[in-house]
């Protein structure tokens, strides 16, 4: 078998526990689309964007979903978590199986600083495989903005990347240009799925690993059924997309050592940028809400 369903949610949501709703929404998409393998929600669809709701991983909130999971036999990663590990908390993708177990979780590297406060960089890339049917990465929002991270996903051998996002700011038009950009540089399908309502202005993006838009939402809620076809992509990187550019084994027969890359290395024209603020903050302000919000 070389063909696999994914279906992108994006849920109309608001700021508040929404687990029930993305449940009952799941649960609709089985029945209507018995094909569909795979269901993936939008980056913090759970609870909205508040770090003060955080909980372990495993815990109550994952639970939830794994039972979903099970009840469903859908492969399900339900958006993102605030995960609490210790004094820390990560953004966090778990990745369930149609039995209900985990068998990955990837925290988000790249959170969306200066605006993301308070949350830490998870330090590893995830690839996790699909038996019978091809391998699978996941990254989250602003991750897509370091070309590094899903550049690494296909290094892994990555050939859909799935991809939860939570962005309600006008620079949503630049983040669909950057999944296609990662679609065809990796040569990958690109599942780029947003929130929707309160949480974020939609414009889901999936693409085929050439760059080509297979399916573009609207603003609001839109349930997305696609068929992947693992064939295809391989066969893509192996002679380019319609016979074109083969990106992957260019990277691979480069072996050029970039000089960013270079532990020892710093950059002067990076370093001379300043602080990573918001625009009007001074270089104390971060600190004294951090402590603030602590407090409270």
């Amino acid at each position: 078998m070389t063909t696999f369903a994914i279906a992108a949610l994006q849920l109309a949501l608001d700021q508040k526990d929404n687990c029930a709703e993305i449940a009952d929404e799941v649960r609709r998409l089985k029945r209507r689309f018995p094909w569909v393998r795979m269901a993936l929600v939008g980056e913090l669809a759970a609870y909205g964007a508040n770090i003060d709701l955080a909980q372990p991983l495993p815990g109550p909130a994952e639970a939830f979903f794994c039972a979903l999971a099970r009840e469903t036999g859908l492969w399900l990663l339900p958006g993102s978590l605030y995960e609490r590990r210790g004094d820390a908390v990560f953004n966090t993708t778990p990745v369930i199986d149609p039995a209900g177990d985990v068998v990955a979780r990837y925290s988000k590297m790249y959170p969306f600083a200066p605006y993301e406060r308070g949350v830490t960089p998870g330090a590893e890339c995830v690839a996790f495989d699909v038996p019978g049917a091809g391998r699978f990465g996941v990254s989250i929002c602003y991750d897509m903005w370091f070309g590094e991270t899903t550049r690494t996903l296909a290094w892994m051998g990555a050939e859909v990347v799935l991809h939860p996002s939570m962005t309600n700011t006008i620079d949503r038009d630049v983040e669909v240009c950057m999944a296609r950009a990662g679609a065809a540089a990796n040569q990958c399908y690109f599942f780029d799925v947003n929130v929707a309502g309160a949480l974020g202005n939609g414009r889901s993006l999936i693409a085929g690993p050439g760059g080509e838009v297979i399916h573009q939402a609207g603003e609001g809620r839109e349930i997305m059924p696609v068929e992947v076809d693992f064939a295809y992509v391989r066969r893509v990187r192996e002679r380019g997309w319609h016979g074109l550019g083969q990106p992957l084994k260019s990277f691979r027969d480069g072996a050029r050592a970039f000089a960013p890359y270079q532990a020892s290395n710093r950059s002067e024209s990076l370093d001379a940028f300043g602080p990573l603020l918001k625009p009007g903050e001074t270089p104390d302000l971060p600190g004294k809400v951090e402590q603030l919000r602590k407090k409270t």
